[in-house]
């Protein structure tokens, strides 16, 4: 399993917003997640919470300058998450490894840019096709075939348009891109073998922080680290393939103690 950091080049991420705006704060927080376990840093410049201000495609590339190719020199592996094409068009030119969409890709348009790349692409599923993350009321008894028909759907279209199959990570969504109710999410979680047998493809679950897990412990987000873990030890015995996450040290050292304790999958 790899572990995604999280690093928000942003003013209003929900958990984080301005922490790491600074270029040299970035960097630093980078580095320090990769040493304590991050096996790929997932850098988003625009935040897509419900309460996300609109951000440019040109603030957001000029934000991933600063710290894209210090981090590509001192070698780590970058993933980029925006669902901007402009965004994505620039990241690819930079030799990313991985782009990372909330809205799995919709621009058809961007396909045979894609087709000509080998980044691997986080196909993300999310209750809006397009913007930033609303609040949107789904019955949870819907969420898992909206999801399974979304797959269905875009990665046949991915593919005949010339986007290898083995370049695809399932990401189902989770907290406000699946809806308000925080059953959505944990319908999600206990399924994720289901996704991975359907589909014979890399899941990726990114919980960190979010709001349906803050409802269930009752805690603001920045004590929400606990809820967090619990829920992401569960996505991997349960068959994630990558996580990604705040705090990839505290993840890394759960799954040693697993281990050790002989339940590592």
């Amino acid at each position: 399993m790899k572990i995604l950091g999280i690093l928000n080049i942003t003013t209003d991420s929900f958990s984080d917003g301005g922490k790491y705006l600074e270029p040299g704060a970035a960097l630093f927080h980078a580095q320090a997640m990769a040493q304590v376990g991050a096996d790929i840093i997932d850098i988003g410049a625009a935040s897509s919470n419900p309460g996300a201000m609109a951000v440019t495609p040109e603030v957001e590339i000029a934000r991933l300058a600063s710290v894209i190719p210090v981090l590509k020199q001192k070698g780590l592996s970058l993933s980029v998450d925006s669902f901007s094409t402009d965004v994505q068009r620039w990241a690819l030119a930079q030799g990313v490894d991985i782009l990372n969409d909330i809205h799995g890709f919709a621009d058809a348009g961007f396909y045979p840019e894609l087709a000509e790349a080998d980044v691997k692409l986080i196909v993300m599923h999310m209750v809006q096709e397009r913007g930033v993350a609303v609040r949107t009321d789904v019955p949870s008894a819907e969420i898992f075939d909206r999801v399974t028909r979304f797959f269905d759907t875009r990665i046949a279209t991915l593919e005949k348009a010339g986007i290898a199959r083995d370049r695809l990570i399932l990401d189902p969504g989770m907290g406000q891109f699946v809806g308000t109710d925080p059953a959505n999410s944990l319908i999600l979680l206990r399924r994720l073998p289901e996704l991975k047998a359907r589909y014979g493809l890399p899941v990726l679950v990114s919980v960190s922080r979010k709001g349906f897990l803050r409802k269930l412990a009752g805690r603001p987000a920045g004590e929400a680290g606990a809820a967090s873990l619990a829920a992401e030890l569960f996505a991997d015995a349960n068959g994630a393939d990558y996580i990604r996450t705040h705090a990839p040290g505290a993840l890394r050292d759960g799954l040693k103690v697993l281990k050790s304790l002989g339940q590592d999958r």
